[in-house]
């Protein structure tokens, strides 16, 4: 699926569904600086531990999950958001289906 338009609005919710069992991903910008991802989880979904050489920020649009960072477990809701310092461990799983925006800053 292609990034998101320039210059059009748009609702980020609605530019992805989920799928059962899934983890469905839509890149909307890729730049030099970084880029934005949209997520969908089903419920029970998750992503390993692993480390970004990044800053990231989650933008949770709908749903509930739970993440751990760097030992420390937080469950973030539709509205919340968390920024993830770079080469810190961190995973998550959907509490319930989720949708939430990634934001990587390379610079």
């Amino acid at each position: 699926m292609a990034a998101a338009p320039k210059s059009q609005v748009f609702h980020l919710a609605d530019m992805i569904n989920y799928q059962e069992g899934s983890v469905v991903s839509r890149q909307i910008t890729k730049l030099d600086s970084g880029n934005t991802t949209l997520f969908a989880f089903d419920a029970e979904q998750g992503l390993s531990e692993h480390k970004s050489p990044y800053d990231a920020m989650i933008q949770v649009l709908e749903g509930e999950l739970d993440l751990t960072l760097s030992g420390v477990h937080h469950t973030l809701k539709g509205g919340d958001m968390i920024i993830m310092p770079s080469n810190e461990a961190h995973n998550l799983r959907a509490v319930t289906q989720f949708k939430m925006l990634l934001s990587m800053f390379k610079a």
